[in-house]
């Protein structure tokens, strides 16, 4: 058993480090010639056209405003995700509308979210939490059917399969996140993978400050000294050392996909068998888990739970307070009845590649003691 056991971490080795000090040796720390390699395997990865930067809200940003959404347009989102999300759509002067969850899956409630449907609905955001993915079929025919454009936040779903295709080879505009913890890291760092050329060429621009071009010139060496810009742009771009690392981690992701299936199979076998809690049923055949979230019985005191757990050096966590609770996105008016049911119950546990199924094995032994010990009183 590990003798301390993290939630997350980045997980990396002596080929990353030799990967950066080549960069830095070289002495070019922008984006050159590592983020186009990168970019072009990542390409080849999921099929069709990738492009790399910052991270992955600035990805989910880009793609909102490549898609054309922009101030007073409404954007169709679930509640339980990362504030990133939400920030993305904002940012756009758009708003986020925060819908209700799949109690199973708990990605978007696509029947709530139709209720949510307006003039100014422009666009879905259906996030693939904790790397599953839900019915994607029914969101696309619902899209298609109201004119929407479907920006997937993918960041904890970088090589989850929906029957048997890549999440990222097909559809309108995935979004993925490399940041420390993810499925790969590059430090930090995201990328928009789509088949719209407009989209790609638009979010080329966006991240470059949107001087018109400056991708093709920095790619081949140079730099764009007469620019023009016709849009909002951002300094968004992706940096050489950042993508020495994430050509690594891709190069040996069938190393850290078959770890994270692994460890959560071996969750999911034990998690059966403990009272008071239970596990999201995922494929881990075809999902590969960013994080590993179970539901805890009503009479648990989540919070002492979570306090003796940490006495026994395990730390958990909560993935993630409803959106539409948080004061700046105001909308504490609309009933989301399954978030508000599944929130309170929700507890993240240790998951990355460099556990093992012996620590696994202990957290699970310690997560039952610990669940007899934070049952609420009756009286």
């Amino acid at each position: 058993m590990n003798n301390e056991l993290r939630l997350s971490k980045s997980c990396i080795g002596e080929e990353e480090k030799k990967a950066v000090k080549k960069v830095l040796d070289i002495g070019f720390f922008g984006m050159g010639k590592e983020v186009k390699d990168f970019e072009n395997e990542l390409s080849n990865f999921f099929g069709r056209r990738a492009t790399c930067v910052v991270n992955g809200t600035a990805a989910l940003q880009l793609a909102l405003q490549a898609a054309g959404i922009e101030r007073g347009d409404e954007v169709l989102v679930q509640s339980i995700t990362y504030v990133a999300s939400f920030q993305s759509i904002t940012a756009n002067g758009a708003k986020p509308i925060a819908c209700d969850i799949d109690s199973d899956s708990l990605t978007i409630d696509l029947e709530d979210a139709r209720k949510r449907l307006t003039s100014k609905t422009k666009a879905i955001m259906p996030v693939h939490y904790a790397g599953g993915v839900g019915n994607l079929d029914d969101i696309y025919k619902f899209a298609k059917d109201n004119n929407l454009r479907i920006i997937e936040d993918a960041a904890h779903a970088f090589g989850t399969l929906y029957k048997d295709n890549l999440i990222g080879s097909f559809g309108d505009i995935s979004c993925f996140s490399f940041d420390g913890i993810k499925n790969i890291t590059s430090g930090e760092g995201g990328c928009i993978v789509s088949d719209d050329e407009d989209v790609i060429k638009s979010i080329q621009d966006f991240r470059l400050l949107g001087v018109q071009g400056d991708t093709h010139k920095r790619f081949s060496g140079g730099r764009s000294w007469d620019p023009d810009v016709k849009n909002q742009g951002w300094r968004y771009h992706m940096s050489d050392l950042m993508a020495a690392i994430g050509r690594v981690q891709l190069a040996n992701f069938n190393y850290h996909k078959k770890s994270r299936q692994d460890l959560a199979k071996k969750y999911f076998e034990l998690v059966k068998s403990i009272p008071s809690v239970s596990a999201f049923n995922h494929n881990y055949d075809e999902v590969v888990p960013h994080i590993f979230v179970v539901k805890i019985a009503e009479n648990i005191d989540r919070k002492k739970l979570i306090e003796l757990l940490k006495k026994e050096g395990i730390p958990a966590g909560i993935h993630y307070k409803p959106n539409h609770t948080l004061s700046f996105f105001n909308q504490t008016h609309i009933s989301l009845k399954k978030t508000e049911e599944i929130f309170p119950k929700i507890l993240t546990l240790p998951l990355h590649p460099d556990l093992t199924k012996e620590d696994i094995t202990y957290i699970c032994s310690k997560l039952e003691e610990a669940l007899k010990n934070a049952k609420e009183s009756s009286n």
